[in-house]
């Protein structure tokens, strides 16, 4: 029999329906949840020392305790959005910088508008890399 991807075989996939979930950590939970719920607007709840972050898409990503918690140096989380713009505005009235990166022309609300959507790039508190964007 052939090897390669399951879809491929014909073959059951055991995950194929499962719900599925993403996760990252940070040191202080309270400091997150203020952030994810009150500054970015995002439905959270918390149970047992842990956040649950319920995004539009229906999906949901947990947000648990690390003390030793060192940050994501990739994006763990991206936000699309309809206008770039008002969205960087909006959250650099709330006091969210926005992080620049060198090698990516960044203009002064530090939107990179190069090749693919724009996009912006900004940290929790933890110092976890999100980012927002738009499609052009």
């Amino acid at each position: 029999m052939k090897r390669g991807h399951p879809a491929v075989r014909g073959e059951a996939q055991m995950f194929a329906k499962t719900k599925a979930f993403s996760g990252f950590a940070v040191p202080d939970v309270a400091a997150a949840k203020t952030f994810y719920g009150d500054t970015l607007g995002l439905d959270v709840t918390e149970q047992n020392g842990i956040l649950t972050l319920h995004l539009a898409t229906g999906g949901t990503v947990i947000v648990y305790p690390k003390p030793d918690h060192t940050p994501a140096t990739y994006t763990i989380l991206n936000f699309p959005v309809d206008d770039i713009d008002a969205t960087v505005d909006e959250l650099a009235a709330k006091g969210v910088a926005m992080t620049r990166y060198e090698g990516f022309e960044q203009d002064d609300r530090g939107v990179f508008r190069g090749g693919g959507p724009f996009i912006a790039w900004f940290a929790d508190p933890a110092g976890n890399v999100l980012s927002v964007l738009q499609e052009r």
